[in-house]
């Protein structure tokens, strides 16, 4: 069996030279360095055209998940992430304890009329 390359393995059929570099219209753009409070940085590409109040300020950056900003010195701060918060929380958020008294009061007073007592 002789051993020897076979050209085209590998490639598309119709796709041309190997390497060929007019494979399509390519659109003019720009990079945008973002930076993480580690230090981190991440390029983003954006259409040359693109007026520069759409381009985003801050983005979360792909490896550490903090946000990153444009700015390489002053990297944009963690959020503060709030604690989980049950459901019960909320309804005392939103309830006073004589609300919340009287709603007791009402559904326990439902309950024993349904039943008859």
């Amino acid at each position: 069996m002789a051993t020897g390359g076979n050209a085209i393995r590998g490639t598309r059929v119709g796709s041309g030279p190997m390497g060929e570099q007019d494979h399509g219209y390519h659109a003019d753009r720009i990079a945008v360095s973002y930076w993480d409070g580690l230090g981190n940085e991440t390029v983003r590409y954006f259409a040359a055209g693109l007026p520069e109040e759409e381009i985003p300020e801050i983005i979360d950056h792909p490896q550490s998940g903090l946000p990153a900003g444009r700015d390489k010195e002053n990297p944009p701060a963690v959020a503060k992430t709030e604690p989980y918060k049950t459901h019960l929380a909320y309804v005392k958020e939103r309830r006073t304890d004589e609300e919340a008294v009287q709603l007791l009061e009402d559904a326990l007073n439902q309950l024993r009329e349904r039943r008859g007592q």
